[in-house]
């Protein structure tokens, strides 16, 4: 169970812990199958989604993106005189989060700090990543140790440090423009029946959708954008479920019947470049700005902006010696979730028998 007070010894490892991505042509179906499991895609979409990785020579950004983060990461803690050697485990993808956590608890390791790649809360932003603890737990380690505690950090998603660092991108973006063009802030789309779930029930859930609105909200009033827009990205389901809407690639074609010329979007969702980034945003979303003869701009991702490195290190400082608050929204010790009933998986429609 976790320690609710946040007491206990210091923490004597770091792990990074990420989605993951294929980096060879033939990992793509594999992978995309990993993240697929159970979820109902149609066997179309996922064929659509291995071309979209073929179309980048098979090799997915991000593992290089989040190693360059790591990297970054290790010299912000070696600056500040905090000695945590970093492992690096993904989800779905190669490095496994089972493997590292094996290679951790060989390298004598035992107390371990986890920094999820997502800021956000809902079940594949947040809940996902302690089931991904407890896999790695199950899987991992050679035996029921009771002194090995893996501690999910907090979501960031309201950290004025992430705050900045999305200003910082976004501030960036703008100078590139003669005109003020139309702040398009973008996330990834999940099933309504995900977003009612995402958070507490006795808080009304919607915790995931609630959370990209006001980190938007916040950016645009940071730089005196008064009107901007939250629109959503990515969506993988079965047609017959409704998603977040409206889609970034409708949303563009909506601001160009209204005389919309130059548009600025922002992939607020990602703190990096996924495929989903450099496909949907900057390939599809990008032609149809050219086709509706837009002026686009797609924002950076924080990634290794220095003031979002210094967030994942003021993290890591606030729990690492054992302290800090492990009921803040997303924490927690070995699997075991913030709140009970928080972030709970939506049900995934029954495949049609054969």
């Amino acid at each position: 169970m976790a320690d609710t007070a946040g007491n206990g010894a210091a923490f004597d490892a770091l792990l990074f812990l990420s989605f993951g991505g294929p980096e060879r042509p033939e990992d793509v179906r594999p992978f995309l199958e990993n993240v697929t499991r159970g979820r109902g895609v149609p066997p179309e979409r996922l064929d659509d989604v291995v071309q979209h990785y073929l179309h980048f020579g098979g090799v997915s950004p991000i593992n290089r993106l989040n190693l360059a983060m790591i990297d970054a990461v290790r010299a912000e803690l070696t600056a500040r005189g905090v000695d945590l050697p970093v492992y690096f485990g993904n989800r779905n993808w190669h490095p496994m989060v089972a493997d590292t956590t094996r290679r951790i608890y060989d390298d004598g390791h035992r107390r371990v700090l986890v920094f999820p790649t997502s800021a956000w809360g809902g079940y594949s932003g947040c809940r996902q990543y302690h089931e991904d603890i407890t896999t790695a737990l199950t899987d991992g380690l050679p035996a029921d140790d009771p002194s090995f505690v893996m501690r999910k950090l907090p979501q960031y998603c309201a950290e004025p440090k992430f705050i900045e660092a999305l200003v910082r991108a976004l501030r960036s973006a703008l100078s590139e423009f003669t005109r003020t063009p139309r702040v398009v802030f973008t996330a990834h789309s999940i099933p309504e029946s995900a977003d009612r779930n995402a958070g507490p029930a006795a808080d009304g859930g919607r915790l995931y959708s609630l959370q990209v609105k006001a980190a938007s909200a916040a950016v645009a009033q940071a730089l005196g954008i008064d009107e901007f827009d939250v629109v959503w990205q990515s969506r993988s389901g079965p047609p017959q479920v409704p998603w977040l809407e409206p889609d970034i690639c409708d949303h563009l074609r909506s601001l160009g019947e209204r005389g919309v010329t130059d548009v600025a979007v922002m992939p607020i969702g990602f703190v990096s470049d996924h495929l989903e980034v450099i496909w949907d945003l900057d390939s599809e979303a990008r032609d149809v700005a050219a086709d509706l003869g837009m002026n686009y701009v797609r924002v950076p991702t924080v990634g290794t902006d220095t003031v979002f490195i210094s967030l994942i290190a003021d993290l890591v400082e606030r729990y690492a010696g054992g302290g800090g608050d492990v009921s803040a929204m997303g924490c927690g010790d070995n699997g075991t979730l913030c709140r009970p009933d928080c972030c709970v998986p939506a049900r995934r429609p029954r495949p049609t028998p054969a």
